[in-house]
């Protein structure tokens, strides 16, 4: 979860299954937390790592629900969305899923 958005499910072939857990894991894992958690996302807006995120550096779950519009899409919408409009892959990623799936560069 980002601020204003949510992850990228952009491994090449499972962009849609991957963008179907990620919504099971937000509104099954996740969103059930107290809406007072804090969230302390990695990335920021200008960030490859997914679209319409905030420059904010924090947030909270309630903020979250009532602010981001991801949330309130169901999980076909969602899939719809998420699984299909992934922004251009940073330079490098293709190495990098590589390196952290212990294959030669």
């Amino acid at each position: 979860l980002f601020v204003g958005s949510v992850g990228r499910p952009d491994l090449p072939g499972h962009e849609r299954d991957n963008a179907a857990e990620l919504h099971r894991s937000l509104h099954d894992k996740l969103l059930v937390l107290p809406e007072t958690l804090e969230v302390y996302p990695a990335y920021f807006s200008g960030s490859p790592c997914g679209a319409g995120l905030s420059g904010k550096p924090m947030s909270t779950l309630a903020f979250e629900k009532h602010w981001n519009p991801l949330l309130a899409l169901t999980s076909e919408a969602f899939v719809d969305e998420v699984g299909t409009t992934a922004p251009p892959k940073p330079v490098g990623m293709d190495e990098i899923m590589r390196f952290n799936q212990g294959l030669p560069a």
